[in-house]
């Protein structure tokens, strides 16, 4: 039953069980909030304390309780708990601050749970699919509560957050992003579908550990894998048929092959891909906003070379050939390393997406070597190699560049390739900097620098929200270039002169609905929606925010 069609005060004629399987159903639970009245009409008079509070008082509690808690994993598994007794506190508090809590319900904080997650669970907050539902994938779909699911977002385990294969404990992913559509852009939560493609894992360590909750199966074949998810699509398409599909944390070729199989055939995305294209674009359109210049005219060296990095090279070889570059002149601006040296095309190992980003160089091992040799404007970290970003390179990208712009994407906190503090301090406080994760303030010569995150829930959020709003028949790369220049352009000069390149966390909300307007008039003018246009997208996506009140 959704959560904005219940009557909570209609009063109900048989007491008793009916009062007690709402104080124990987390969506419809009000909990202390329930007024004596309610509590005489339901049966459950002298089951909750006397006092009847408001839902402000009942959230003030939950903040004095998590104040008490100096670890954050300690704070996230009290959040967890809150979810499985009352979504509407749970979502109260947690939009109440999303600069505190977002970190908390997931990255870095995220990380650690997923770690333990065979060890801090409590109860299954979505669907676990595996092998042996070969088949039958529909049927089980139809046992989940809530027949209208607008997002699924599934994962394999396959790479999470630098942490590579966890198999099942990856199911933490899927949750808190799903969380986040409703936290940051106020997406209802209804709507919302984790899934746990369980395909078994290559993790010993997991496949002995007598907690570990998943299959302890070695991983599917690429054969068998692609069969499984075809079951998987058809059967979300049957059973959800409005249904957008979030492909999250899957291994990277696996995530490169699914979104090129299924992104012009149903309405899916991949957020490691595009939501990290889009993020990553987002703030090289702010920076460049605040430097001067043209994309077409940057020179961009990534440090990694997976999806991650495919992902934000085809976006920006797509805008610049929205800006007079031919696909090989934007190409030749973007130059790769791997953990096997730089990308050329000496090398046997390379995948296909990897192919176009080989030019015809000599090899090398050294980053510092192909930076000076590339000469790029920016340089990317996607690698997960934590301090991979020494003082050397910093110094020859400042060398090379007046204002270089650095990004050290990777997360968790420890996979970043330099800190904050590093990058300025090392560039002698001339660097753009931004990282996966939120560093502190950095204060150098007198001048406070605040380093921007640059983190996806930016993005997909935003993106979920217009796709909400417009149902569209698909997502399109353009969506998410419109989504990076969307939150591009709320970086004002205040903000400029702070060295930001992403919006502040303070007003989220703000800041997704803004970008959820401009992607969905984006959808509305290529044909993509097959909702009616209204006169004032913003005030029609205003109307259908989630908004958590008894």
């Amino acid at each position: 039953m959704s959560t904005t069609s219940i009557d909570r005060g209609t009063p109900y004629s048989e007491p008793g069980s009916l009062g007690l399987s709402l104080l124990h159903d987390p969506i419809r639970n009000k909990g202390t909030a329930y007024t004596v009245q309610q509590r005489r009409e339901l049966g459950i008079e002298g089951l909750l304390p006397p006092a009847v509070e408001s839902l402000e008082r009942q959230v003030d509690r939950v903040l004095q309780q998590l104040d008490g808690k100096t670890d954050d994993l300690d704070k996230y598994s009290y959040l967890t708990d809150l979810m499985d007794r009352n979504e509407t506190v749970f979502y109260k508090t947690v939009m109440s601050d999303p600069k505190r809590f977002v970190p908390i319900l997931y990255d870095p904080t995220v990380a650690d749970a997923c770690q333990t997650f065979g060890n801090i669970y409590r109860r299954a907050h979505g669907m676990y699919i595996t092998r042996d539902m070969k088949g039958r994938i529909a049927e089980v779909l139809k046992h989940w509560p809530e027949p209208d699911v607008r997002f699924i977002c599934v994962s394999t385990g396959g790479r999470i957050l630098g942490l590579g294969d966890i198999g099942a404990n990856g199911m933490g992913i899927p949750i808190g992003k799903l969380q986040l559509y409703t936290a940051c852009a106020a997406v209802p939560p209804h709507y919302m579908l984790p899934i746990l493609l369980d395909i078994g894992t290559s993790n010993e360590a997991l496949r002995a550990d007598p907690l570990y909750m998943g299959s302890r199966e070695p991983q599917l074949s690429e054969q068998a894998l692609d069969e499984l998810t075809q079951e998987f699509i058809d059967a979300v398409q049957e059973v959800f048929p409005a249904c957008c599909v979030h492909f999250e944390d899957w291994k990277g070729t696996d995530a490169i092959r699914m979104l090129e199989r299924y992104r012009d055939k149903i309405l899916c995305y991949n957020d490691d891909i595009q939501g990290t294209a889009a993020i990553a674009l987002a703030g090289i359109a702010a920076a460049l906003n605040t430097k001067g210049g043209k994309l077409k005219d940057q020179r961009i060296q990534f440090f990694g070379a997976g999806s991650a990095a495919i992902g934000i090279a085809g976006l920006v070889v797509k805008e610049m050939q929205t800006q007079g570059l031919t696909f090989d002149e934007a190409r030749s601006r973007i130059s790769m390393f791997d953990i096997n040296g730089l990308i050329e095309p000496s090398r046997t190992d390379l995948s296909e997406a990897q192919k176009v980003y080989a030019h015809s160089v000599a090899p090398t091992q050294s980053l510092l070597a192909g930076i000076q040799d590339f000469k790029p404007t920016i340089l990317i970290g996607v690698s997960t190699h934590g301090g991979a970003f020494d003082k050397h390179i910093i110094e020859a990208m400042t060398h090379l560049n007046e204002v270089p712009i650095i990004f050290a994407l990777s997360n968790p906190t420890r996979k970043a390739e330099c800190t904050a503090e590093q990058a300025y301090s090392w560039s002698k406080g001339k660097a753009l900097f931004a990282a996966g994760v939120q560093f502190p303030d950095v204060v150098l010569g007198g001048k406070t620098y605040r380093p921007g995150q640059a983190n996806n829930f930016y993005i997909y959020p935003a993106a979920g929200l217009a796709t909400y709003a417009a149902r569209p028949t698909r997502l399109t790369d353009e969506c998410f270039i419109v989504a990076a220049h969307a939150i591009a352009d709320q970086i004002g000069l205040a903000l400029q002169a702070k060295g930001m390149l992403y919006p502040s966390q303070d007003d989220i909300l703000e800041t997704e609905v803004t970008t959820a307007v401009r992607v969905a008039q984006y959808m509305f003018d290529a044909g993509l929606a097959q909702a009616t246009r209204p006169s004032d997208i913003r005030s029609w996506i205003e109307n259908m925010l989630y908004k958590p009140q008894y």
